[in-house]
């Protein structure tokens, strides 16, 4: 038993790149529950709608259909799409700080419209926890450029 425990808090070199087993399976998790909870408020939304939409309302739910059908590729290959949690994190947190803490601050929150909306969005502590955020940097901010094998070619070219 305890070796089992063991292998889940252990980093996973073999698949994937050093990131521990149990930020995979917590991210798969997150990918599942985006999937489920945003697919079906969205799908729902888009699919029963009747009538006309405004174009900011419209783009709200297009943008939460696709981010649901984009998390089903996270649960296959959560690396892959750690983007979108990184997506989900800060404008998650963005709204929190901008809409749901000058309301609290001023003991306007409860019973507002935002209310809630900040008691969803106050689950974004679940990705904080799960994202693998040593190799988030070291993937998607720290990670030196590729040359472009092209860009020699044209110098050269252009030189002749």
């Amino acid at each position: 038993m305890f070796i089992v425990i063991k292998n889940i808090f252990g980093p996973d070199d073999e698949h994937y790149e050093g990131v521990y087993k149990i930020n995979i399976y917590l991210l798969r998790l997150l990918f599942l529950l985006m999937f489920l909870f945003v697919g079906k408020t969205a799908w729902t939304q888009i699919l029963t709608s009747r009538g006309s939409w405004s174009p900011a309302e419209t783009v709200a739910w297009c943008v939460w259909a696709s981010y649901s059908l984009l998390s089903v590729i996270g649960i296959i290959r959560p690396l892959k799409m750690l983007p979108l949690v990184l997506l989900e994190i800060l404008y998650k947190v963005l709204w929190l700080i901008l809409v749901a803490y000058p309301l609290w601050s001023t003991n306007q929150l409860i019973g507002s419209a935002a209310e809630k909306m900040t008691y969803t969005f106050l689950w974004v502590a679940l990705p904080i926890i799960a994202m693998p955020w040593k190799y988030a940097f070291e993937n998607y901010v720290f990670k030196p450029k590729k040359n472009i094998g092209s860009i020699p070619q044209l110098r050269n070219k252009t030189a002749l």
